[in-house]
């Protein structure tokens, strides 16, 4: 039990020191059975981000979540998104955490979840989107040299097909839905894809649910308060 304590301890104050660094203001008199989790701007995985982007680095999210699965004082997990995307392995990679995570889990969605940021969006058990979001519907891409061309086809067709499975299973949207809105050509210039807008995501079943912070809150403490009375 001390070794458990010790490691809460410790993964609490390496939030603290992350979120410090991400400007946050930390109010250390305020304590809640929620951990929030905000994710913002572009997500940085074994890449640094250029220094002018704002970026979430993986990493620091990471401990965040074991914490919010280890600490018994946590009932429930929210996540605020605002990103344009970044490292598909490692989104994907905190998406499947948040998924697994087996505590009441609500997102989000402010500004933008887009691209990896959509398989983050549907990670938790109930999402939101407010009004003005916008959510960036496209198969994943690469910049650069790319060498082996077979083999790297067959790498980023599965890396795809593996996003493809992570949001049809943790969302409502039918799968020959999704497909079609990666591969529209009729909305973004020089680029497949499709963008929707707040209640175009609830309506393809991506996004269960149009609100904001109130109504996202209002959710996740009413399914804490179902998963203890279980």
């Amino acid at each position: 039990m001390k070794f458990k304590n010790a490691i809460i301890e410790e993964n609490q104050e390496d939030a603290k020191e992350s979120i410090k660094e991400f400007g946050t203001k930390i109010n250390e008199e305020y304590t809640s059975n929620i951990q929030f989790i905000s994710i913002i701007g572009e997500i940085e995985g074994h890449t640094i981000s250029n220094v002018e982007k704002k970026s979430t680095k993986y990493e620091h999210i990471i401990p965040l979540l074991i914490s919010a699965q280890i600490n018994p004082k946590i009932e429930g997990v929210f996540i605020v998104l605002n990103t344009v995307g970044g490292d598909v392995e490692a989104g994907l990679a905190l998406a499947e955490m948040i998924n697994s995570i087996d505590k009441p889990k609500v997102s989000l969605v402010l500004g933008g979840g887009h691209s990896i940021g959509v398989p983050l969006a549907t990670s938790t058990d109930y999402s939101f989107i407010v009004p003005s979001a916008s959510m960036t519907i496209h198969p994943i891409r690469t910049t650069g040299l790319v060498i082996g061309v077979p083999q790297s086809f067959k790498y980023f067709e599965k890396m795809q097909q593996r996003i493809n499975n992570f949001v049809t299973r943790t969302s409502e949207i039918k799968k020959e839905d999704f497909l079609r809105l990666m591969y529209d050509t009729d909305e973004l210039a020089n680029d497949i894809g499709t963008i929707l807008v707040g209640s175009e995501a609830v309506d393809y079943g991506l996004i269960n649910e149009v609100g904001g912070l109130n109504k996202s809150l209002e959710k996740l403490n009413k399914m804490i308060e179902s998963n203890m009375n279980r």
